[in-house]
């Protein structure tokens, strides 16, 4: 009869064996994780990447809008009566398309600039302990423009007193990204709002005045009416 012979396992099969056991226990555990930890980074993730948008977007207004010298009176024309009060107020597109084009052509410079150090998340910060946060290798995160960043002008009329309104210029910039991260992506929206000019008008509320219904005035570039007689 032929004998079969149980081979013992030697001990560095059993280290290997072992080994290989604790690996497949940690990527079940990795995984695991992962899993939990998924909505809280995503979370994260978006907070830095809108924190970084808004901070990008607000330094380039500052450069193009308030550094730049722009003011009421180069965007806007007061067309007055015989009697010297108000009756019309004109936008002067040209200046208006060339601040847009300033300021959209900024941001996206500074957001080609943005360093992926900078949005990385520490895996100390998501396990919720002030002892942990900021420790830790980092994940990296990464975003990108989806298309080009949009702006628009509006309007706002408020009464600023006895016979006296004050007319402002929003200017609004939206920028959607998509966020990467290990494995997963996903998006956001970031929208920002700047008073960029401002006047108080005294006496009546003009007759007339331009005002901006597009949201983008560099291909649609045209003054519209409302008439408040």
């Amino acid at each position: 009869m032929r004998r079969y012979m149980h081979r013992t396992l030697s001990r560095r099969d059993k280290l290997l064996l072992w080994l290989a056991a604790l690996a497949l226990a940690l990527l079940v555990l990795a995984a695991a994780a992962a899993s939990h930890l998924k909505p809280l980074l995503t979370s994260l993730a978006t907070v830095r990447v809108a924190n970084t948008v808004t901070r990008i977007v607000t330094a380039a207004v500052n450069e193009t809008v308030y550094e730049g010298g722009t003011d009421y009176d180069s965007l806007i024309l007061l067309e007055k009566g015989s009697d010297g009060q108000i009756v019309a107020l004109k936008s002067n597109m040209a200046a208006f398309n060339r601040l847009q084009s300033e300021v959209l052509a900024e941001v996206l410079e500074r957001m080609s600039e943005v360093d992926t150090r900078e949005l990385s998340i520490p895996v100390g910060t998501l396990t919720g302990s002030p002892l942990l946060a900021g420790r830790g290798p980092a994940i990296k995160v990464k975003m990108q423009s989806l298309g080009s960043p949009s702006a628009h002008f509006e309007n706002a009329f408020t009464a600023a007193g006895i016979n006296q309104t004050k007319h402002q210029i929003l200017l609004v910039v939206d920028v959607s990204v998509s966020i990467l991260l290990p494995g997963f992506s996903t998006g956001t929206r970031v929208s920002s709002s700047f008073n960029i000019a401002e006047t108080v008008i005294v006496g009546s509320v003009p007759e007339s005045y331009t005002y901006f219904s597009s949201n983008d005035m560099a291909e649609t570039a045209q003054e519209y009416v409302m008439n408040k007689g």
